[in-house]
């Protein structure tokens, strides 16, 4: 039995006309017609009752047909993933992140996909939520990193959760330790200078919010710096800032970390892309790695 006599076989059936199913196949009828006799030796069995102007399936045609076009569906289910797997051979993935998770999440996890994938390009754009959704809703981005609840919630994007990470306080090691030394509270900050976060940053905003909720406007010793700047600036004595747990953690050399006190401060991480536009292939492998870390 071949493959190519089930294609024909199907075409037959569902259009119960030998010349039209060769029109459907691009197959001259006689070819066809003969194929179709060879399937019935191989088998045993006539597969349709021929009357002229009508082609009807017997018993035998009617048990092979759905078997036929699973076979087939298979077949073509077969070709679809291997072209896909192919396509992770070269290409690329257009990234987006908040520079926090650049530092502290994305690295292993980019580091495992290269190491599988060393074909794909990977593009890395950093930014923060408000400017990462943006970009996805334009097509310039397959995939964003960003933090919930999105600044502005967009019915155009699909989110999954991917981990609630806790923050904490770092602090320069020379410097007295704030709070009560094992923990800070977020009442706490309103006696200390803070190294915050340029605008439109997520932790510039979470952070602020918290300070106001206690009561207090947070009093900034330097302002408006990217991961690196504010983790160097409080290295350097100039203030305290907080800061993802993962940070602090990758990063904490030459820094004091002291958690947050209950109930604390998280944010919750989230994987974006278009709802009307599913991204690539490469790109939906990346987004395994990461919802599997």
């Amino acid at each position: 039995m071949q493959f190519q006599q089930l294609q024909y076989f199907v075409a037959v059936a569902e259009t119960r006309h030998f010349t039209r199913a060769a029109d459907l196949v691009h197959v001259a009828q006689p070819s066809l017609s003969q194929q179709i006799k060879a399937l019935e030796r191989e088998l045993g069995a006539d597969l349709f009752l021929r009357a002229r102007g009508n082609i009807t399936l017997t018993d035998a045609g009617e048990a092979l047909l759905p078997l036929a076009r699973r076979i087939l569906a298979d077949a073509d289910t077969a070709r679809h993933e291997v072209q896909e797997l192919a396509q992770l051979r070269s290409g690329r993935i257009r990234l987006g992140a908040t520079p926090s998770l650049c530092t502290g999440l994305l690295p292993d996890v980019l580091r495992a996909f290269h190491d599988r994938y060393p074909g794909i390009r990977l593009l890395i754009e950093e930014g923060g939520s408000h400017d990462l959704v943006r970009e996805l809703a334009r097509g310039a981005l397959d995939l964003a990193l960003v933090v919930l609840p999105l600044p502005t919630p967009s019915p155009a994007l699909t989110t999954v959760e991917l981990l609630r990470e806790d923050l904490v306080v770092v602090s320069s090691p020379e410097a007295p330790a704030p709070g009560r030394g094992r923990t800070v509270r977020v009442a706490d900050l309103e006696s200390e200078r803070l190294v915050m976060f340029r605008h439109g940053y997520d932790l510039r905003e979470l952070t602020v919010a918290a300070c106001r909720a206690e009561g207090f406007e947070p009093d900034f010793a330097v302002e408006g710096g990217e991961m690196d700047a504010v983790l160097g600036f409080v290295r350097a004595g100039l203030g305290v800032a907080v800061v993802p747990r993962m940070v602090a953690t990758k990063s904490g050399r030459g820094l004091r970390v002291t958690p947050l006190a209950r109930p604390g401060l998280h944010r919750t991480i989230a994987l974006a892309h278009r709802s009307d536009v599913a991204p690539p292939r490469a790109a939906r492998e990346l987004q395994r790695m990461l919802l599997e870390r």
